[in-house]
Protein backbone atom coordinates (compact mmCIF):
# COMPACT_ATOMS: atom_id res chain seq x y z
CA UNK A 1 0.00 0.00 0.00
CA UNK A 2 1.24 3.50 -0.76
CA UNK A 3 2.87 5.48 2.01
CA UNK A 4 3.51 9.16 2.55
CA UNK A 5 6.91 9.86 1.01
CA UNK A 6 7.42 12.75 3.44
CA UNK A 7 7.18 10.39 6.41
CA UNK A 8 10.68 9.11 7.31
CA UNK A 9 9.28 6.07 9.13
CA UNK A 10 7.10 5.02 6.18
CA UNK A 11 4.30 4.23 8.61
CA UNK A 12 1.60 6.58 7.33
CA UNK A 13 -0.81 4.73 5.04
CA UNK A 14 -3.16 6.44 2.65
CA UNK A 15 -6.05 4.33 3.95
CA UNK A 16 -5.68 5.96 7.35
CA UNK A 17 -5.73 9.56 6.14
CA UNK A 18 -8.94 10.55 7.89
CA UNK A 19 -9.85 11.85 11.32
CA UNK A 20 -10.09 15.14 13.12
CA UNK A 21 -8.25 16.06 16.29
CA UNK A 22 -8.61 18.82 18.85
CA UNK A 23 -5.26 19.56 20.48
CA UNK A 24 -5.46 21.73 23.59
CA UNK A 25 -2.23 23.64 24.17
CA UNK A 26 0.22 25.20 21.70
CA UNK A 27 3.43 24.48 23.56
CA UNK A 28 6.10 22.06 22.42
CA UNK A 29 4.03 18.93 23.09
CA UNK A 30 0.85 20.27 21.52
CA UNK A 31 2.47 21.64 18.39
CA UNK A 32 4.58 18.50 17.89
CA UNK A 33 1.45 16.37 18.25
CA UNK A 34 -0.32 18.55 15.68
CA UNK A 35 2.63 18.11 13.28
CA UNK A 36 2.55 14.34 13.69
CA UNK A 37 -1.20 14.09 13.21
CA UNK A 38 -1.09 16.33 10.14
CA UNK A 39 1.61 14.12 8.65
CA UNK A 40 -0.82 11.24 9.21
CA UNK A 41 -3.42 13.12 7.17
CA UNK A 42 -5.62 14.28 10.05
CA UNK A 43 -7.36 17.63 10.23
CA UNK A 44 -6.19 19.39 13.39
CA UNK A 45 -7.50 22.25 15.49
CA UNK A 46 -5.26 23.68 18.22
CA UNK A 47 -6.65 25.76 21.08
CA UNK A 48 -4.27 27.90 23.15
CA UNK A 49 -5.43 29.98 26.11
CA UNK A 50 -2.55 32.43 25.72
CA UNK A 51 -3.05 35.32 23.34
CA UNK A 52 0.11 34.57 21.30
CA UNK A 53 2.68 31.80 20.77
CA UNK A 54 4.56 31.04 24.00
CA UNK A 55 8.04 32.21 23.12
CA UNK A 56 9.00 32.91 26.72
CA UNK A 57 11.77 30.93 28.33
CA UNK A 58 15.38 30.18 27.55
CA UNK A 59 16.86 26.87 26.36
CA UNK A 60 15.78 23.28 25.92
CA UNK A 61 18.18 20.36 26.12
CA UNK A 62 17.29 17.85 23.39
CA UNK A 63 18.54 14.32 24.10
CA UNK A 64 19.45 12.10 21.13
CA UNK A 65 16.25 10.07 21.60
CA UNK A 66 14.16 13.25 21.28
CA UNK A 67 16.27 14.31 18.28
CA UNK A 68 15.33 11.03 16.62
CA UNK A 69 11.66 11.76 17.35
CA UNK A 70 12.03 15.16 15.68
CA UNK A 71 13.66 13.46 12.70
CA UNK A 72 10.61 11.21 12.37
CA UNK A 73 8.38 14.28 12.56
CA UNK A 74 10.37 15.89 9.75
CA UNK A 75 11.91 18.56 12.01
CA UNK A 76 15.43 17.27 12.51
CA UNK A 77 16.98 19.63 9.96
CA UNK A 78 15.24 22.65 11.48
CA UNK A 79 16.49 21.64 14.93
CA UNK A 80 20.09 21.23 13.87
CA UNK A 81 20.06 24.53 11.97
CA UNK A 82 19.64 26.50 15.22
CA UNK A 83 20.88 24.17 17.98
CA UNK A 84 24.33 23.99 19.55
CA UNK A 85 26.01 20.85 20.89
CA UNK A 86 26.42 20.35 24.62
CA UNK A 87 29.59 18.33 25.13
CA UNK A 88 31.51 19.42 28.22
CA UNK A 89 30.01 20.25 31.61
CA UNK A 90 30.94 19.74 35.23
CA UNK A 91 29.31 19.60 38.65
CA UNK A 92 31.05 22.00 41.03
CA UNK A 93 30.97 23.21 44.59
CA UNK A 94 30.39 26.93 45.30
CA UNK A 95 34.17 27.42 45.67
CA UNK A 96 34.66 26.11 42.12
CA UNK A 97 36.06 22.69 42.98
CA UNK A 98 34.98 20.12 40.37
CA UNK A 99 33.11 17.17 41.84
CA UNK A 100 32.25 15.23 38.67
CA UNK A 101 31.53 15.49 34.96
CA UNK A 102 28.05 15.37 33.49
CA UNK A 103 27.78 12.25 31.28
CA UNK A 104 27.58 14.18 28.00
CA UNK A 105 30.55 12.48 26.38
CA UNK A 106 29.08 9.07 27.25
CA UNK A 107 25.70 10.06 25.78
CA UNK A 108 27.31 11.14 22.53
CA UNK A 109 29.46 8.02 22.32
CA UNK A 110 26.47 5.70 22.79
CA UNK A 111 24.02 7.59 20.58
CA UNK A 112 26.43 8.70 17.87
CA UNK A 113 25.23 12.29 18.24
CA UNK A 114 25.60 14.90 20.99
CA UNK A 115 23.01 16.41 23.27
CA UNK A 116 21.76 19.61 21.64
CA UNK A 117 20.57 22.90 23.12
CA UNK A 118 18.09 25.15 21.38
CA UNK A 119 16.30 28.26 22.54
CA UNK A 120 12.62 27.81 23.24
CA UNK A 121 11.53 30.49 20.72
CA UNK A 122 13.49 28.78 17.93
CA UNK A 123 11.88 25.41 18.61
CA UNK A 124 8.37 26.89 18.84
CA UNK A 125 8.93 28.78 15.58
CA UNK A 126 10.19 25.62 13.84
CA UNK A 127 7.07 23.72 14.88
CA UNK A 128 4.79 26.53 13.73
CA UNK A 129 6.63 26.78 10.41
CA UNK A 130 6.18 23.05 9.80
CA UNK A 131 2.46 23.26 10.55
CA UNK A 132 2.17 26.16 8.12
CA UNK A 133 4.02 24.15 5.47
CA UNK A 134 1.77 21.12 5.97
CA UNK A 135 -1.46 23.14 6.03
CA UNK A 136 -4.73 21.80 7.39
CA UNK A 137 -4.22 23.07 10.95
CA UNK A 138 -6.21 25.85 12.58
CA UNK A 139 -4.62 27.44 15.67
CA UNK A 140 -6.82 29.65 17.82
CA UNK A 141 -5.08 31.78 20.45
CA UNK A 142 -6.80 33.35 23.42
CA UNK A 143 -9.32 30.53 23.79
CA UNK A 144 -9.45 28.30 26.85
CA UNK A 145 -10.58 24.70 26.62
CA UNK A 146 -14.22 23.92 27.35
CA UNK A 147 -15.70 20.44 27.59
CA UNK A 148 -18.12 21.28 24.76
CA UNK A 149 -15.34 22.31 22.34
CA UNK A 150 -15.08 20.64 18.89
CA UNK A 151 -17.97 18.19 19.33
CA UNK A 152 -17.15 16.44 16.06
CA UNK A 153 -13.49 15.67 16.80
CA UNK A 154 -12.32 12.08 16.56
CA UNK A 155 -9.60 12.57 19.18
CA UNK A 156 -8.97 15.03 22.00
CA UNK A 157 -5.33 15.63 23.00
CA UNK A 158 -4.57 17.35 26.31
CA UNK A 159 -1.26 19.17 25.90
CA UNK A 160 -2.19 22.06 28.16
CA UNK A 161 0.51 21.80 30.81
CA UNK A 162 0.66 21.12 34.53
CA UNK A 163 -2.63 22.96 35.14
CA UNK A 164 -4.34 20.94 32.39
CA UNK A 165 -8.05 21.60 32.04
CA UNK A 166 -8.35 18.46 29.90
CA UNK A 167 -6.82 16.34 32.67
CA UNK A 168 -9.06 17.89 35.33
CA UNK A 169 -12.29 17.47 33.34
CA UNK A 170 -11.57 14.05 31.81
CA UNK A 171 -9.32 12.34 34.38
CA UNK A 172 -10.39 13.93 37.67
CA UNK A 173 -8.41 16.01 40.14
CA UNK A 174 -6.69 13.37 42.27
CA UNK A 175 -3.43 14.12 40.45
CA UNK A 176 -2.48 17.77 40.38
CA UNK A 177 0.32 20.31 40.73
CA UNK A 178 2.41 20.03 43.90
CA UNK A 179 4.84 22.78 44.90
CA UNK A 180 8.31 21.90 46.22
CA UNK A 181 8.91 25.10 48.18
CA UNK A 182 11.74 26.24 45.90
CA UNK A 183 11.66 29.01 43.31
CA UNK A 184 13.36 28.50 39.95
CA UNK A 185 14.86 31.37 37.97
CA UNK A 186 15.99 31.35 34.35
CA UNK A 187 17.67 33.89 32.12
CA UNK A 188 20.10 34.56 29.29
CA UNK A 189 23.49 36.23 29.74
CA UNK A 190 24.70 38.33 26.82
CA UNK A 191 28.13 36.70 26.76
CA UNK A 192 29.66 33.24 26.63
CA UNK A 193 30.89 32.11 30.03
CA UNK A 194 32.95 29.16 28.82
CA UNK A 195 31.94 27.41 32.07
CA UNK A 196 29.06 24.96 31.77
CA UNK A 197 27.31 22.59 34.13
CA UNK A 198 25.86 22.96 37.60
CA UNK A 199 27.12 24.25 40.93
CA UNK A 200 25.51 22.69 44.00
CA UNK A 201 25.39 24.47 47.33
CA UNK A 202 23.39 24.13 50.50
CA UNK A 203 19.74 23.92 49.48
CA UNK A 204 20.34 25.71 46.17
CA UNK A 205 22.01 25.31 42.79
CA UNK A 206 23.07 27.32 39.74
CA UNK A 207 23.47 26.05 36.18
CA UNK A 208 24.90 27.37 32.91
CA UNK A 209 24.70 25.97 29.39
CA UNK A 210 25.44 27.22 25.88
CA UNK A 211 22.41 28.31 23.88
CA UNK A 212 23.73 30.17 20.82
CA UNK A 213 26.89 32.09 19.87
CA UNK A 214 27.53 35.05 22.16
CA UNK A 215 25.01 34.04 24.83
CA UNK A 216 24.72 31.72 27.82
CA UNK A 217 21.60 30.10 29.24
CA UNK A 218 21.47 30.14 33.05
CA UNK A 219 19.10 28.80 35.67
CA UNK A 220 18.98 28.73 39.44
CA UNK A 221 16.88 27.36 42.26
CA UNK A 222 16.67 28.99 45.68
CA UNK A 223 14.12 28.52 48.46
CA UNK A 224 12.55 31.80 49.52
CA UNK A 225 14.20 34.23 47.07
CA UNK A 226 11.57 36.55 45.58
CA UNK A 227 13.61 39.49 44.23
CA UNK A 228 16.67 39.98 42.04
CA UNK A 229 18.58 41.32 45.03
CA UNK A 230 17.79 38.20 47.05
CA UNK A 231 18.85 35.96 44.18
CA UNK A 232 22.15 37.78 43.77
CA UNK A 233 22.75 37.62 47.52
CA UNK A 234 22.06 33.88 47.51
CA UNK A 235 25.00 33.33 45.14
CA UNK A 236 27.35 36.05 46.35
CA UNK A 237 30.81 34.60 46.87
CA UNK A 238 30.22 31.64 44.57
CA UNK A 239 32.84 30.89 41.94
CA UNK A 240 33.21 32.94 38.75
CA UNK A 241 31.35 33.64 36.53
CA UNK A 242 28.15 33.14 38.58
CA UNK A 243 28.16 36.58 40.29
CA UNK A 244 29.02 38.22 36.97
CA UNK A 245 26.15 36.44 35.17
CA UNK A 246 23.68 37.77 37.72
CA UNK A 247 25.25 41.24 37.85
CA UNK A 248 25.36 41.74 34.07
CA UNK A 249 21.93 40.46 33.05
CA UNK A 250 18.83 42.59 33.27
CA UNK A 251 16.46 41.30 35.99
CA UNK A 252 13.53 42.47 33.87
CA UNK A 253 14.34 39.62 31.47
CA UNK A 254 14.51 36.96 34.19
CA UNK A 255 11.69 34.49 34.70
CA UNK A 256 10.78 33.20 38.15
CA UNK A 257 8.37 30.37 38.83
CA UNK A 258 7.64 27.94 41.68
CA UNK A 259 9.08 24.49 41.11
CA UNK A 260 6.21 21.99 40.83
CA UNK A 261 5.49 18.49 39.67
CA UNK A 262 2.42 16.37 39.00
CA UNK A 263 1.56 14.19 42.00
CA UNK A 264 0.55 11.45 42.41
CA UNK A 265 1.46 9.84 39.10
CA UNK A 266 -1.50 9.28 36.81
CA UNK A 267 -2.67 5.67 36.48
CA UNK A 268 -3.45 6.29 32.79
CA UNK A 269 -2.63 8.78 30.04
CA UNK A 270 -5.67 7.83 27.95
CA UNK A 271 -9.45 7.41 28.06
CA UNK A 272 -10.99 5.20 25.41
CA UNK A 273 -14.41 4.29 26.78
CA UNK A 274 -17.11 5.63 29.06
CA UNK A 275 -18.23 9.27 29.40
CA UNK A 276 -15.27 10.89 27.67
CA UNK A 277 -17.39 13.76 26.41
CA UNK A 278 -18.23 15.14 22.99
CA UNK A 279 -14.64 15.10 21.75
CA UNK A 280 -14.40 11.31 22.02
CA UNK A 281 -11.25 9.39 23.08
CA UNK A 282 -8.65 11.40 25.00
CA UNK A 283 -4.85 11.28 25.33
CA UNK A 284 -2.57 13.40 27.49
CA UNK A 285 0.95 14.42 26.43
CA UNK A 286 3.77 16.38 28.01
CA UNK A 287 3.29 18.22 31.29
CA UNK A 288 -0.43 17.50 31.28
CA UNK A 289 0.50 13.84 31.72
CA UNK A 290 3.70 13.90 33.78
CA UNK A 291 4.92 17.39 34.72
CA UNK A 292 8.30 17.07 36.39
CA UNK A 293 10.95 19.14 38.09
CA UNK A 294 13.55 20.56 35.67
CA UNK A 295 16.54 18.85 37.29
CA UNK A 296 17.11 16.26 34.55
CA UNK A 297 16.33 18.74 31.78
CA UNK A 298 13.94 16.25 30.18
CA UNK A 299 10.61 18.11 30.11
CA UNK A 300 10.76 19.07 26.44
CA UNK A 301 12.26 15.71 25.47
CA UNK A 302 9.48 13.69 27.08
CA UNK A 303 6.85 15.93 25.48
CA UNK A 304 8.39 15.38 22.04
CA UNK A 305 8.63 11.64 22.59
CA UNK A 306 4.97 11.57 23.70
CA UNK A 307 3.84 13.57 20.67
CA UNK A 308 5.70 11.45 18.14
CA UNK A 309 4.63 8.16 19.76
CA UNK A 310 0.96 9.20 19.83
CA UNK A 311 0.98 10.36 16.21
CA UNK A 312 2.80 7.22 15.08
CA UNK A 313 0.35 4.93 16.88
CA UNK A 314 -2.60 6.78 15.34
CA UNK A 315 -1.00 6.60 11.89
CA UNK A 316 -0.43 2.87 12.14
CA UNK A 317 -3.87 1.94 13.53
CA UNK A 318 -5.99 4.62 11.85
CA UNK A 319 -9.03 6.45 13.26
CA UNK A 320 -11.13 3.32 13.00
CA UNK A 321 -9.00 1.64 15.67
CA UNK A 322 -8.34 4.51 18.04
CA UNK A 323 -8.60 2.41 21.24
CA UNK A 324 -5.80 0.17 19.97
CA UNK A 325 -3.75 3.20 18.95
CA UNK A 326 -4.15 4.88 22.33
CA UNK A 327 -3.28 1.72 24.22
CA UNK A 328 -0.16 1.34 22.07
CA UNK A 329 0.78 4.96 22.87
CA UNK A 330 0.27 4.47 26.58
CA UNK A 331 2.17 1.19 26.57
CA UNK A 332 5.15 2.90 24.98
CA UNK A 333 5.18 6.12 26.96
CA UNK A 334 3.53 6.07 30.41
CA UNK A 335 6.00 4.04 32.44
CA UNK A 336 8.98 5.52 30.63
CA UNK A 337 7.88 9.12 31.18
CA UNK A 338 6.93 8.52 34.80
CA UNK A 339 10.33 6.94 35.50
CA UNK A 340 11.98 10.11 34.17
CA UNK A 341 9.68 12.26 36.32
CA UNK A 342 10.49 10.22 39.42
CA UNK A 343 14.21 10.41 38.67
CA UNK A 344 14.05 14.17 38.25
CA UNK A 345 12.19 14.64 41.54
CA UNK A 346 14.69 12.38 43.31
CA UNK A 347 17.60 14.34 41.85
CA UNK A 348 16.01 17.58 43.04
CA UNK A 349 16.00 16.31 46.61
CA UNK A 350 19.61 15.18 46.27
CA UNK A 351 20.87 18.41 44.71
CA UNK A 352 19.13 20.67 47.24
CA UNK A 353 20.31 18.76 50.32
CA UNK A 354 20.63 20.99 53.38
CA UNK A 355 23.69 19.10 54.58
CA UNK A 356 25.71 18.72 51.39
CA UNK A 357 28.91 17.13 52.72
CA UNK A 358 27.72 13.55 52.18
CA UNK A 359 26.16 14.48 48.85
CA UNK A 360 29.41 16.01 47.61
CA UNK A 361 31.38 12.99 48.78
CA UNK A 362 29.07 10.66 46.87
CA UNK A 363 29.20 12.79 43.72
CA UNK A 364 32.97 12.88 43.99
CA UNK A 365 33.01 9.11 43.49
CA UNK A 366 31.57 9.51 39.99
CA UNK A 367 33.90 9.57 36.96
CA UNK A 368 35.53 12.99 36.59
Amino acid sequence: MDTDASDPSGAVREAHRTGTALVVGAGVGGLATAVGLRRAGWEVTVLERRAAPERYGTAFGIHPTAQAALDRLGLGEALRARAVPYRHARIRRPDGRVLAALPLERIERRAGRPELLISRPHLIDALLAELHRLGGTRITYGQAYEASAAPGATLLVGADGINSAVRATRFGTVSGPRELGTAAWIGIAGFETGVHGETWGEGRFFGMTPVEPGRTNWYAAVPGATTAEELRAAFAGWHDPIPRVLAETDPRTWIRYPMRHLHPALPAFIRTAGPTGPAGPVALVGDAAHAMTPNLGQGACTALLDAEALARAVAVHGPGALPAALHAYEGERRRSAQRVAFGSRTLHRFVTARRPALRDALVGLLPG
